[in-house]
């Protein structure tokens, strides 16, 4: 294959197909207000191109072998000790925002439940109980519109749990803001308002953002949203380190959240990280286990028993007693069963926020609609649980009960009403009373009419403008149907000691949870660490491994259900079964930019301002001037490489090649990441345009190629494995082709009709 080459020319091979976008390496330092469009269509079998890739390949120029050859075994060393102690940091700093989340939740929803019980006490003898609901839904309309204009307004990407947004980041997709010090603080104040404001939420699960944020920022040793560079760290400046360090931030997460630190290690190896290897186990278990120590010893001290260590998670599920409570071998038919439950109910929690999230994309996309959806919800919330508090005439005894705000009603003194319980507490506090009130603390009707409740209110609120999280109200579901499974089977059982509501309850919300998100090994190790249990796990692995086998049937689990609501560009383990038959001819994209060796600056700054392609990776080829044909494939050099090139002017006047352009170092390009100036920001001169530039120092000779015959599941699986942003198509002789990049190989999926493809839209 021969093309005819002109001085001012650039190489286009093939034929346009699609093309891998860049979004973030353009962006200003200043940010630039974003335009959202007046409707939204939307269609599940779309991919997006606003998304782009994150490089998990190093790329072995001659600058990077040089800096690694000059690496003797005391600097490694140096290195190795840095990793450790940027995890230390990790678990140190996730652990201190978790206690700050914790102390400010506790003390703000205390405030708040103490004021409406106070009113409710008062207007129950005088009359006038309309006013006390509607002091509640103000309040909880309030506090949850404050943390749903700054998330909506200020940084979008905060809503939610943020484990999509990181298990996305983790597999190589670059999510816009994703970890940046903005979107962790919104990310820690609006799950603070959201808990605050009575919303169906927990905030375990935006701790994983959190910490993932978190190790984002310490492994760089610098700001780049506050502009300030402390001079460390700066060897781990590359997508490759930050994204092992942002695997260690989120196990601290789910530590800090469960106390779970082997679950957090199990967490970050299930449903995060998709590269992983033995010495990566090790640094994120110790980062788990410091995040917990943190939060362990810091609530301790808060709660005055600094010697006790009796804090090890924002949630503590507290001990079941299992010389009381164990289980026998009839009861396994009946832990299969509630797995069944929890799988169904899973997956009709997953099917309607399917569609409602489907709802919102297309007909709630505008800030100003959000927020109030979010006000609506909280308002909503509030009514309900007046309403059903109001209702239920289940008294309790007030002596012996470890209720925190005893709510009388209507209820004789002495008593108060176990509804309120249930909504006159954070979820967490909840959950915990589901497990270990005694028998005879909730009446039937009222843990029947709570879990219907809450479970319509849970769905509705998950996918919400706010941050928060859907591990605690999936839970807090299970819970109360689960207990509710446990008094039936007392009753039919004539008092059972085996028959225990609590034990039925920790099981229900083991198959509730598994049912929504389809987690089996972590959630089994998280829920054993939470209760300080192991007798249990057995029975909660059964539970699990049911309600994903039963959920998968009809459904995908949540996390990855947004994930393609999102349209993003994810790539699972393996290729589609069916995928065989295509070959990387079929899926590569066309055209592909070339670059010369040595190529005129003029033509480099014109390639990158094309705005029609907006390529990220240039195969670099080698022309022969006296036939003008282009020979094979030399290297790969990537947009923000040129960018760094341009930027310090390395380059010669054409008629003084024997100059030697200035010399560049691999720290030139690690203070130049991860934001990269855009190309319109860098003035090349007329005279500076005719400059000849040379890419052989800075291009990567070796990077990966396929032959154009090669199957599609042999392409996905070279790529995926090795994390690769770019992969070159070359033919029999050597030439380029094509190339292969995420998109090509993610518009490809298996559908309820064999192979599908995918419609590539910027979206």
């Amino acid at each position: 294959m021969s093309l005819e080459l002109t001085p001012s020319s650039f190489l286009r091979i093939g034929q346009l197909s699609n093309v891998d976008l860049n979004e973030d390496i353009h962006e200003l330092e200043t940010e630039v207000p974003r335009q959202r469009p007046n409707e939204i269509p939307h269609n599940e079998k779309l991919l997006s191109l606003k998304y782009e890739s994150l490089d998990y390949d190093n790329s072995e120029n001659q600058l990077f072998l040089e800096e690694e050859r000059r690496i003797n075994h005391a600097a490694f060393r140096t290195v190795e000790i840095k990793r450790w102690v940027i995890c230390a940091m990790i678990g140190i700093l996730t652990g201190l925002v978790a206690c700050f989340i914790d102390i400010v939740v506790e003390n703000l929803a205390g405030l708040k439940y103490r004021v409406v019980k106070d009113n409710i006490d008062k207007f129950t003898a005088k009359g006038g109980l309309s006013f006390s609901l509607l002091l509640w839904a103000t309040l909880n309309a309030s506090v949850v519109m404050v943390g749903s204009l700054i998330v909506a307004f200020i940084e979008p990407v905060a809503a939610g749990s943020g484990i999509p947004q990181i298990k996305c980041y983790l597999n190589g997709v670059k999510i816009p803001h994703v970890v940046r010090l903005k979107t962790l603080v919104i990310k820690v104040c609006g799950v603070i308002l959201s808990v605050v404001g009575g919303l169906a939420v927990g905030k375990e699960g935006p701790m994983i953002h959190s910490g993932s944020v978190i190790a984002a920022g310490i492994s760089q040793g610098r700001s780049t949203s506050l502009k300030r560079d402390f001079k460390i760290f700066e060897y781990f400046r590359r997508d490759t380190e930050k994204r092992d360090f942002v695997s260690a931030g989120a196990a601290a997460g789910v530590s800090a959240a469960f106390g779970a630190p082997v679950g957090g290690v199990l967490f970050s190896l299930e449903e995060g990280a998709s590269f992983w290897n033995q010495f990566l186990t090790w640094r994120i278990f110790f980062a788990s286990m410091i995040s917990t120590f943190t939060l362990n010893s810091v609530l301790s001290v808060y709660h005055g028993n600094a010697w006790d260590l009796s804090s090890p998670g924002l949630i503590n599920f507290g001990r079941f007693d299992s010389e009381k409570m164990g289980y026998t071998i009839q009861e396994i038919p009946i832990f299969i069963f509630m797995g069944v439950v929890g799988g169904i109910l899973g997956a009709l929690f997953n099917a309607l926020n399917y569609w409602l999230t489907m709802f919102r994309i297309r007909y709630i996309h505008r800030p100003c609609l959000q927020v109030v959806e979010a006000m609506l919800v909280a308002a909503v919330t509030a009514t309900v649980g007046f309403v059903m508090i109001y209702c239920s005439r289940d008294c309790q005894p007030i002596q012996g009960s470890s209720v925190a705000y005893p709510l009388q009603l209507f209820c004789a003194d002495g008593e108060y009403n176990s509804m309120a319980t249930a909504f006159f507490n954070t979820p967490e506090k909840s959950v915990v009373n589901l497990f270990h009130d005694p028998p005879g603390s909730y009446n039937p009707m009222t843990l029947g009419m709570f879990t219907l409740m809450y479970f319509f209110l849970a769905c509705w609120t998950y996918g919400l403008t706010v941050s928060a999280g859907v591990f605690i109200p999936s839970l807090l579901i299970g819970a109360a149907w689960g207990r509710l499974f446990g008094i039936s089977l007392s009753y039919l059982t004539r008092g059972s000691i085996w028959a225990d509501p609590g034990k039925y309850a920790l099981m229900g919300a083991a198959a509730q949870l598994g049912g929504i998100v389809r987690m089996t090994l972590s959630l089994t190790v998280i829920m054993m660490e939470a209760t300080g249990n192991v007798t249990y796990g057995f029975p909660i692995m059964l539970v699990l491994m049911t309600a994903k086998i039963v959920g998968d049937y009809f459904v995908e689990g949540l996390y990855d259900m947004h994930i393609q609501l999102q349209s993003v560009p994810f790539l699972h383990w393996e290729a589609p079964v069916t995928s065989h038959s295509l070959t990387a001819r079929e899926v590569m994209s066309t055209p592909v930019t070339c670059l010369r060796r040595i190529e005129r600056v003029g033509t480099v700054v014109d390639i990158l301002s094309d705005t029609s392609s907006n390529h990220n990776g240039f195969p670099v080829v080698e022309s022969n001037p006296d036939t003008t044909q282009v020979a094979g494939l030399r290297g790969l050099i990537l947009r923000s490489q040129l960018i760094v090139l341009l930027k310090h002017k390395v380059f010669v006047e054409r008629a003084n090649r024997s100059l030697v352009q200035r010399r560049l170092k691999l720290k030139d390009f690690r203070d130049a990441y991860p934001r990269f100036p855009p190309i319109q920001s860098i003035h090349v001169s007329q005279d500076e345009r005719e400059c000849m530039i040379d890419l052989s120092e800075f291009m990567n000779p070796s990077p990966y190629t396929v032959p154009q015959e090669a199957s599609l599941p042999r392409v996905f699986k070279l790529f995926r494995a090795l994390g690769l942003r770019h992969l070159v198509v070359v033919d029999n002789r050597n030439e380029v082709v094509g190339m292969v990049t995420r998109k090509d190989l993610a518009r490809y999926r298996l559908g309820k009709e064999g192979l599908e493809e995918l419609s590539l839209a910027q979206t």
